[in-house]
């Protein structure tokens, strides 16, 4: 049996025994191999109660602290987790900020180590790939309000700016989904010639540019205007249109389709 890897000391109860409920005997039996129970750790039945209502009633049963404990059950084994949760939800604010905050930030929090800090980056890889998977299996626009709830789980929360782009086929399906530049808290350089140009790469006709504004506020800015009509008017007489830009934040989004910017 393979021997696991040793833990982060911050994940780990230094008190951390043998499997909760059973200790290696040692004493006067004489036996090898003999066994003594000893009582579970106290919050062993606190973490069977709340995997019970959570298999009952679904995430809605549980506020985000008790959701956030059993995302971190398998990170700590042997130690109560709700401290800890209320304690990452006090310092980012709610769920959703505690799964995108930067590893660094994470560390901050007294008892987050590498093994909390992965099994948080575990949820938000499977939860992106969950709502990727759904807005690629029918035509983009028929799915919008999908599309809208992808593109701020996967960027709205980010701490620099990002410029992405979803290129897309005839259909209006999905080709590629890719990040295109990274920029700093507030500024991202776009190259328009190059836009175009991976747009004719992929044989792509059709095309929605994202953004985030780390600041919260999706408000499109001048220079956000500007750049978006540079490609309109780049991508049109080669076939290429901009069907949208939608800048999100923690705050929402702002679509330029839907503010008549394009």
């Amino acid at each position: 049996m393979p021997h696991p890897g040793p833990r982060d000391p911050k994940d780990t109860d230094p008190d951390d025994g043998p499997a909760d409920g059973l200790r290696e005997g040692s004493g006067g039996s004489g036996v090898q191999g003999s066994f003594l129970e000893v009582p579970l750790p106290p919050h062993s039945g606190h973490r069977e109660r709340l995997r019970e209502r959570f298999r009952k009633g679904g995430a809605d049963a549980l506020p985000d602290y008790e959701l956030l404990e059993m995302v971190l059950f398998r990170a700590i084994p042997r130690r109560d987790t709700k401290d800890l949760a209320k304690r990452l939800l006090a310092r980012f604010g709610s769920f959703a900020e505690v799964v995108n905050a930067p590893d660094a930030r994470l560390k901050e929090v007294q008892g987050v180590g590498e093994a909390v800090v992965t099994e948080l980056k575990l949820i938000h890889a499977a939860a992106l790939r969950l709502m990727r998977s759904e807005i690629t299996s029918a035509p983009l626009l028929s799915s919008w309000t999908q599309v809208l709830d992808y593109l701020k789980a996967v960027q709205g929360f980010a701490h620099r700016e990002q410029f992405r782009i979803l290129f897309l086929d005839k259909k209006n399906r999905l080709i590629a989904d890719e990040v295109q530049g990274q920029g700093t808290v507030d500024h991202t350089p776009v190259y328009v010639r190059e836009v175009v140009k991976r747009a004719l790469e992929l044989s792509s006709t059709a095309i929605v540019l994202v953004h985030n504004h780390p600041s919260g506020d999706p408000t499109p800015s001048r220079a956000d205007i500007d750049m978006t009509r540079l490609i309109v008017e780049a991508g049109r007489p080669l076939g290429v249109t901009v069907h949208d830009h939608v800048i999100v934040g923690r705050n929402g989004h702002a679509s330029f389709r839907a503010m008549r910017l394009i």
